[in-house]
């Protein structure tokens, strides 16, 4: 099952003069590899590109890619983006078997408050923004949300804390910090200066 659609055409001219001149005409170059086929060079529209990139699924929608009266369904393995406009310059797509689980890095994204923290003068701050996962590619979410909203200062919320989607399996180190929780430096100041005044 796809989350997307997308039309390509093939046969694009490779070489930096000829991706300026689709990028010009509102064409995104990339290319198309995998699953024991031949790599493809290709163009997309950029808008439909954008709407493909917008569902719930976001990076990592599958998306039906359909090339010269045939398709493959892909997920997108690499986006280049400009180093100043920060646009989207170039994208490689990855075919895949909709009956076999594939690996791929999902976006961590941080739910609620940590009113326990921030009440005793800390903060907290995400040390990691992604986690690498395997899943089967109708399982594969958009993201995974963090709660932090029962966080304190004693403890990090780690790897192996995550409430992870049924049917994901997590590949990155359980005991990495996915947030932390520290005493601001105002904090500190004050409570250094609370007990020299005490002592």
């Amino acid at each position: 099952m796809s989350d997307a659609t997308l039309t390509a055409e093939s046969g694009r001219q490779t070489g930096t003069s000829a991706s300026r001149r689709a990028r010009h005409d509102r064409q995104l170059p990339g290319v198309v590899y995998g699953a024991g086929k031949d790599s493809i060079a290709i163009t997309v529209d950029k808008k439909d590109f954008r709407l493909a990139m917008s569902t719930e699924a976001g990076i990592n929608a599958v998306i039906d890619l359909q090339v010269d009266g045939g398709s493959d369904q892909v997920i997108v393995r690499e986006v280049q983006r400009h180093p100043v406009r920060r646009d989207v310059i170039h994208v490689d797509f990855m075919r895949i078997d909709p009956t076999r689980p594939i690996e791929l890095d999902v976006p961590l994204h941080l739910v609620g408050e940590a009113k326990k923290v921030t009440v005793n003068g800390g903060m907290t701050e995400q040390r990691l923004n992604r986690i690498r996962v395997r899943a089967a590619a109708d399982r594969i979410p958009g993201k995974i949300e963090v709660d932090i909203s029962e966080m304190t200062l004693e403890r990090s919320l780690l790897v192996k804390d995550l409430n992870l989607p049924e049917g994901l399996v997590c590949l990155t180190s359980p005991q990495l910090a996915v947030v932390t929780a520290e005493l601001t430096r105002a904090a500190v100041v004050a409570r250094r200066a609370g007990d020299t005044e005490e002592s």
